[in-house]
């Protein structure tokens, strides 16, 4: 014998069968109570319209809720700005709203060195710089990186090293570099708490 369906559609399938084949086969069947049936089966579907109206009744309503807690949340957060402002000096008082002061910020270990800086010429004073992002470890996260370089002056010393980029990846092209003279260039990872010891430093002759 088969299994009685468990799924709704596979439910009301079944029923719309058996009407079928009570209309088409009475003498077969002649115990089957085909108005109870089709009774049932009446009064499920206009169940099912209900709900079907009802859903989407709902959705709009739900559509409508969001709308109106977004406006909520907007103005919420103007009063709460306003609020701050009103309280600057003793921001404990904002507790009396049920809200707090923000948090002060959490110390941070600065990022590890920087490592792999590779140089690798695309052009006449056009120099790609790539480098790999600190390894793993006790150092913080990187928010930012330094490009830094130095040049080789007069003598076969080297000048100061001054930033000559800012990048958020592990990459970067500068173009317009001085030509026909030893440029050196280093990377240092920073974040919130302070700066990384620098990477290898690169030379290269543009």
């Amino acid at each position: 014998m088969p299994n009685f369906p468990r799924r709704e559609p596979d439910v009301v399938a079944l029923a719309d069968a058996m009407i079928a084949g009570y209309q088409q086969n009475p003498a077969v069947f002649p115990h089957a109570d085909l108005v109870a049936l089709q009774g049932e089966r009446a009064s499920y579907q206009t169940a099912k319209n209900a709900q079907l109206d009802a859903d989407a009744k709902a959705q709009l309503a739900t559509e409508a809720k969001d709308g109106v807690l977004v406006t909520l949340e907007d103005l919420m957060k103007v009063q709460l700005r306003q609020s701050e402002v009103d309280v600057a000096s003793d921001q404990e008082k904002l507790g009396l709203i049920g809200w707090g002061p923000k948090a002060p910020a959490q110390p941070s270990n600065p990022p590890g060195q920087p490592r792999n800086l590779d140089p690798v010429i695309q052009g006449p004073g056009t120099l790609f710089l790539d480098w790999k992002s600190p390894a793993p470890g006790p150092g913080g996260r990187v928010r930012t990186y330094l490009i830094e370089r130095r040049e080789q002056v007069s003598g076969g010393a080297f000048n100061e090293w001054h930033q000559v980029g800012v990048a958020l990846d592990s990459e970067l092209t500068l173009p317009d570099q001085p030509r026909n003279v030893q440029l050196e260039y280093r990377i240092i990872a920073v974040n919130n708490g302070g700066n990384s010891v620098p990477s290898n430093t690169a030379a290269v002759v543009l």
